[in-house]
């Protein structure tokens, strides 16, 4: 029989061990990040180009983003880097983040690892993907509207970008919705009874994620948003109630 002290070391040395594991893995992550930064950064211009379109597409002709000081530029190009350094990274983070959760599974919840990695994927990368091809040209042309004889439009490089970064990585973060809801269920906090019975209070957080997500306050550019949100959460009443299904007969 083990004494009230030894236990108590013991789980300590749980602890301790439980925080060493979870440096590794910042650190692993941290490093596949700044592995895709150096590479985001050697084709930073295309990237840069790619990003700025939807704002070139409705600003008027002659018109083109400036910097106004002289290091402005360049710390933009090292934001944007970063930023699509984390989205080429994602995949290997979020095989850390299985693998550090993974132990507290049972056998039978380990065997997500795939999907999970597959798919948390799949939909951070979509959302921007989404809020880029979507959002992103209806949003700006409400913006540039208010431009006119009297008012011009000289949108400087580091705003933009940085509205444009916040909005990539939020639609990414949004669009984890059905992730997080399996993750959920997998763990026991939640079920598909209980999600469509809340599924009034799911409408109004959505439509509020999208109000503070959307750069622009009219009805259209948040439905925009709302519309794929509320598609996702159905999803997720749909995949949790599979989830119920298979570890029924185990239990």
């Amino acid at each position: 029989m083990i004494s009230e002290p030894n236990r108590e070391n013991q789980a300590e040395l749980s602890l301790t061990e439980h925080l060493a594991e979870l440096r590794t893995r910042l650190i692993r992550s941290a490093a596949a990040v700044a592995a895709g930064f150096c590479i985001c950064y050697a084709f930073i211009k295309p990237i840069f180009a790619f990003l700025s379109l939807p704002l070139k597409e409705v600003l008027p002709p002659g018109s083109t983003l400036i910097f106004t000081s002289y290091p402005e530029a360049f710390f933009t190009y090292l934001k944007l880097a970063l930023t699509a350094g984390l989205f080429l990274a994602s995949p290997f983070i979020l095989h850390e983040i299985w693998a550090f959760i993974a132990p507290g599974l049972y056998p039978h919840e380990r065997k997500w690892a795939l999907p999970f990695i597959f798919f948390s994927s799949l939909f951070f990368i979509g959302g921007a993907i989404f809020g880029y091809f979507a959002v992103f040209p209806a949003a700006f042309a409400f913006l540039a509207s208010y431009a006119g004889a009297d008012l011009k439009l000289l949108p400087s490089v580091s705003e933009y970008f940085s509205l444009t970064i916040k909005l990539l990585l939020g639609f990414g973060a949004a669009f984890e919705l059905p992730i997080f809801m399996v993750f959920m269920a997998l763990v026991g906090i939640v079920d598909a009874k209980m999600l469509r019975k809340n599924r009034k209070y799911a409408l109004l957080i959505i439509f509020i994620i999208a109000a503070v997500l959307t750069p622009t306050p009219d009805v259209v550019n948040q439905c925009l948003l709302a519309g794929p949100l509320l598609v996702l959460y159905e999803i997720s009443i749909i995949l949790v109630a599979l989830i119920g299904r298979r570890k029924a007969p185990g239990q």
